[in-house]
């Protein structure tokens, strides 16, 4: 650990100085601001723009994971690569289920990456607290790792029941409670308004779907959330660390939704590979939590963490396109025979 590392008053190990976390905080507002600037007149994402802010979004997390690797050393370099890795294949996640509200709520195409960007900076602050609270919880609770542990196999076996039974891909937006209850106190009008969350009609102050569909999406990121940030603690026990990873993940979300929009419908398998994970690092919290009261239980290095990670990712991949290429076949001779 570098000489720079401190230990709080409940020894947990960050690298983050004030000023640290003061340039992080700062680069990501100033990335969030650059994005609604962006944004500030809605139009349509080509897949060209798409890609080139999707580039940038991923190579700057991996300059910095660099940078982590020769500023500090190899084992926080790992942590971070690692943790990034988790996270932003659980933001792919978040990604599926926008898709899913941005149908439900027939979000016109012009507004959608405005959409994302509200769902992505609550998504940063939900986080921010979360990730606040995991810190506060382990370093005043001795068994903070094992309940994290329950929440995240209790999260993968959720996960494996809807997509085994086909409920990740259902989204009804009058079952909403979020929706239910916004319908309740004001009225609701039929079409968007551009961005604009609410308009005067009748002399009486009233929603548009565009406010309905942003709060739907926010109310989706306090779930992802709560399965997140233990995922990420189980990887590092750095706060600084677990905020970058989250931090970078999100970033990059808006692009990345208009470059894998087509592809999410053929992940099919997306959801099994996430609740290996999921269940995989809290079985690794659980040996960990373990190993701090009998010495004897063995503990998962980061490093073969990573290459699980991997692995199951890769392969829930493979096996997702090719079980979606075959459903495609019969449609694709029907239109060659044409």
């Amino acid at each position: 650990m570098s000489e720079l590392s401190y230990l709080s008053a409940a020894e947990l190990t960050t690298i983050g100085t004030p000023t640290l976390w003061a340039v992080t905080i700062g680069g990501v507002l100033a990335l969030l601001v650059l994005d609604f600037l962006v944004t500030r007149r809605p139009h349509e994402v080509s897949l060209r723009e798409a890609i080139a802010w999707s580039t940038f979004y991923i190579a700057l997390p991996l300059a910095f994971g660099a940078w982590i690797w020769n500023r500090y050393d190899s084992e926080l370099g790992v942590q971070y690569l690692t943790g990034y890795l988790v996270e932003k294949s659980l933001s792919v996640d978040n990604l599926f289920v926008f898709m899913l509200l941005l149908a439900a709520f027939a979000v016109p195409a012009v507004l959608a990456q405005r959409v994302l960007l509200y769902g992505i900076a609550g998504a940063l602050v939900l986080r921010a607290v979360f990730i606040a609270l995991g810190a506060a919880a382990l370093e005043t609770l001795d068994f903070a790792f094992l309940l994290f542990a329950i929440i995240l196999i209790a999260t993968a076996v959720k996960l494996l029941r809807d997509a085994l039974t086909g409920h990740e891909q259902e989204v009804d937006i009058n079952k909403m409670r979020s929706v239910r209850l916004l319908r309740r106190f004001m009225p609701v009008t039929d079409d968007y308004r551009g961005t604009r969350m609410t308009v005067r009609e009748a002399g009486r102050r009233a929603l548009t779907p565009f406010a309905l569909v942003v709060v739907a999406v926010l109310a989706t990121d306090i779930l992802f959330a709560v399965d997140s940030v233990p995922a990420v603690y189980g990887i590092t026990e750095d706060p600084y660390l677990v905020f970058a990873t989250n931090a970078f993940a999100l970033l990059g979300l808006r692009a990345l939704y208009f470059v894998l929009h087509a592809a999410l419908s053929r992940l099919v398998h997306l959801s099994y590979g996430l609740a290996i994970i999921l269940a995989f690092i809290g079985v690794k919290l659980g040996l960990h939590w373990a190993h701090g009261i009998w010495k004897g239980v063995p503990e998962i290095p980061t490093l073969a963490s990573l290459g699980v990670i991997i692995a199951v990712l890769a392969i829930v991949t493979v096996t997702s396109l090719r079980a979606t290429r075959s459903q495609e076949l019969p449609e694709r001779e029907v239109v060659e025979s044409r």
